[in-house]
């Protein structure tokens, strides 16, 4: 399985084989039908930081740049958001972190970058990485 991450309105959004996946609160107004989404009743990423998200209309497609993650046949496209969901949301108001985005992406701003290692990652590593890039000086 693959699935492909990539932003929607600041916040980050999965597609797995079909299934959508919401993660972190979003930044900016989102027209979600125009997006392709029914829109969701509530975004609070605090309470709920994974939200399955129903399409509304075929086409559906994640802007550039996004990530490319291949799953291992124990992995689920919802689990894989939960994992994403603790490596970029923020903890104190459930936004995604542009700098551990951007840390992740480098300098793709028109491909898919392969980051199954980021999901395969020890907790702990990416906690050192986490801490460094997001420590105020």
């Amino acid at each position: 399985m693959i699935a492909r991450i990539g932003r929607l309105a600041g916040a980050i959004l999965a597609e797995c084989e079909g299934s959508y996946f919401l993660i972190g609160n979003t930044k900016e107004p989102c027209d979600w039908e125009q997006k392709g989404f029914k829109a969701p009743d509530e975004v609070d990423a605090k309470k709920t930081p994974v939200l399955a998200l129903a399409t509304v209309a075929a086409g559906t497609s994640l802007e550039m740049p996004r990530l490319l993650v291949h799953l291992s046949d124990e992995q689920s496209g919802e689990g894989a958001a939960h994992v994403f969901a603790e490596r970029f949301l923020i903890v104190r108001n459930a936004s995604v972190s542009d700098r551990l985005w951007n840390l992740v992406v480098g300098e793709a701003e028109e491909s898919e970058v392969e980051a199954t290692w980021l999901l395969n990652m020890p907790d702990a590593v990416w906690q050192v990485v986490r801490d460094t890039v997001l420590k105020c000086t």
